[in-house]
């Protein structure tokens, strides 16, 4: 019966139907909108509600609907977590603020642990035996903000119709935080890690059931996320053995990829400290209790642990570890296993990823501080020399730091362009470059660099990729013939190689009069080597 309760909140007069797009999913008619260019399904449950005893449970399907559903608006966005921003001096640029501000306010869509639902997009007019390609959109926000409402995607299909290879944009919501990415003994033993990446697989089998309906070709889907949404991406390639059970052929990855995290056990402090928060601490079942107490009791204590933009930066306790079912291992050591899908796949960076997280760490000012900062945050197990040998490697010369390529400025304290320089590679350039070595001999892989849409004192900071990819650019150009022929050259642009390690070459988008251009990605070599071998060694 849970199924039936999910629909109800969707039910409408069949009279709103008039003049509205309608697709068939199994004895129900689900209602849409249209635009003439494109037509949109919004909300649609792809599993039943995680709530009550279903709370901090695997994602249930929905076996079959009824009646009608309207999917006329955005669907409950998952509850989100609070996101402090960091303090920024009024001295820095004006830029900073009215970027990082945006970033972390939720759209102004309801939230609900009843948020696991799917949006689909499509050309307007589309019929069921059009067999178009998916492009299945992971957003990003850390594991802890996010939702399918930021970025609807309509943009890309109207793209995509414009140069003669339609797509259909699917995105799913999933769970987040402590309502998703809870870890430690008791979830491990219950075997509920990961549940946000779970929902995520639950979402991709919904649309092997019923994208044909909407007009799409199952055996077409391509995954594509930006950070958290791009890590989600990799995992979703190497759980199972690499095994993708037909739910995608390719994978196209924004800023993230092999995560260096592994130990499952290191998440049991924040399982501690949401059970004693909740009152659960007494209880002889913790989990059971978990499930009894109001969301709002959850979400108050999940407010009070660190976000991606706090002091611990890009070491937060909502990062997916090895929980044994799903991600049997490290992220890392998944692929040196090789448990990796063949699929062609793109992963891709922007230039200077680390300054967005670095502005919680401005208090940092001497090299000693910084040396305390990388043992502390990052490699507790490092001797003072490995310290220092990575601090020789990313000297505090401002000049050398990030944001790249700016000389002396923007160095708002001696240690942020070094600390940025490093946060960037340490989670995202290293690990992309690290895929690539071990995977592009196996399999067709390319890659990018974005360098354009720079933010006063940040540069082409993380997410500065996405205008273009969205906004209808020259990467959604690129992204929409990959969705279509898993190559996304064919078009005016310039030709972009696959990478292998003996020619490792990005294609960068840049700012100037040559706006695509093929680099080698050779760049930062010493260190991004060093900092994969730490990672490797120890990892988060």
């Amino acid at each position: 019966m849970q199924h039936t309760l999910v629909l109800l909140a969707c039910l409408v007069p069949l009279a709103h139907a008039a003049g509205a797009p309608t697709v068939r999913l199994d004895d129900a008619t689900v209602i849409g909108t249209s635009d003439s260019v494109t037509s949109s399904f919004l909300g649609i449950p792809f599993a039943q509600a995680p709530i009550g005893k279903l709370r901090l449970q695997l994602p249930q399907p929905i076996t079959r609907y009824s009646g009608v559903i309207n999917a006329t608006t955005f669907g409950n966005q998952c509850i989100q977590q609070t996101i402090n921003l960091p303090t920024i001096p009024p001295d820095l640029p004006p830029e900073i603020s009215q970027f990082i501000g945006p970033m972390t306010t939720p759209p102004d869509v309801p939230q609900s642990e009843d948020c696991l639902n799917i949006n689909v997009i499509v050309p307007a007019g589309t019929r069921p035996d059009a067999k178009l390609p998916i492009a299945a959109w992971i957003y990003g926000g850390g594991y802890q903000i996010g939702s399918n409402a930021v970025r609807p995607g309509a943009v890309v299909v109207n793209r995509s119709i414009e140069i003669g290879l339609p797509v259909i944009f699917v995105s799913m919501n999933y769970r987040l935080s402590a309502f998703g990415f809870l870890g430690g003994r008791e979830i491990q033993e219950a075997g509920l890690g990961n549940l946000g990446l779970r929902d995520q697989r639950e979402a991709l089998r919904w649309v092997q059931k019923h994208i044909a309906a909407f007009g799409g070709d199952p055996t077409k889907v391509t995954i594509w996320g930006e950070s958290a949404g791009s890590q989600a991406v990799l995992f979703q390639m190497i759980t199972n053995g690499g095994n993708t059970e037909g739910l995608f052929r390719a994978g196209w990855m924004e800023s993230g990829s092999a995560l260096p995290t592994r130990d499952f056990s290191k998440l049991q402090p924040t399982f501690d400290f949401i059970v004693s928060e909740t009152g659960c601490s007494s209880s002889r079942d913790p989990l059971a209790c978990l499930r009894e107490v109001p969301a709002e009791a959850i979400t108050a204590a999940m407010d009070k642990t660190p976000t991606f933009l706090s002091f611990q930066s890009l070491n937060t306790p909502w990062m997916p570890h090895a929980d044994g079912v799903f991600l049997k291992d490290g992220p890392q050591q998944l692929v040196l296993k090789g448990s990796v899908a063949d699929i062609p796949f793109v992963v891709g960076s922007c230039e200077d990823e680390g300054t967005l997280f670095s502005l919680a760490s401005l208090n940092i000012t001497t090299a000693q501080e910084a040396a305390a900062y990388l043992k502390s945050n990052y490699f507790p197990s490092a001797s003072d020399a490995t310290i220092q040998h990575l601090l020789d490697l990313y000297p505090a010369n401002p000049a050398a730091g990030s944001p790249f390529g700016t000389g002396d400025a923007f160095a708002f304290t001696p240690e942020f362009k070094r600390l940025a320089a490093f946060q960037g590679d340490f989670i995202f350039q290293a690990t992309r470059r690290f895929l690539l070595d071990q995977r592009a001999n196996t399999q067709v892989a390319r890659s990018f660099l974005n360098e354009r849409d720079k933010i006063t004192g940040l540069g082409a900071t993380h997410t500065t990729e996405l205008p273009n990819v969205f906004g209808g650019g020259d990467m959604t150009d690129f992204l929409v013939r990959f969705v279509n022929t898993l190559d996304p050259n064919g078009g005016p642009q310039i030709k972009w190689p696959a990478y292998t390690p003996g020619s490792p070459q990005l294609l960068a988008f840049v700012e100037g009069d040559t706006p695509l251009q093929v680099i080698q990605d050779t760049f930062r070599k010493e260190a991004m080597d060093f900092v994969m071998q730490l990672s490797l060694a120890e990892p988060l």
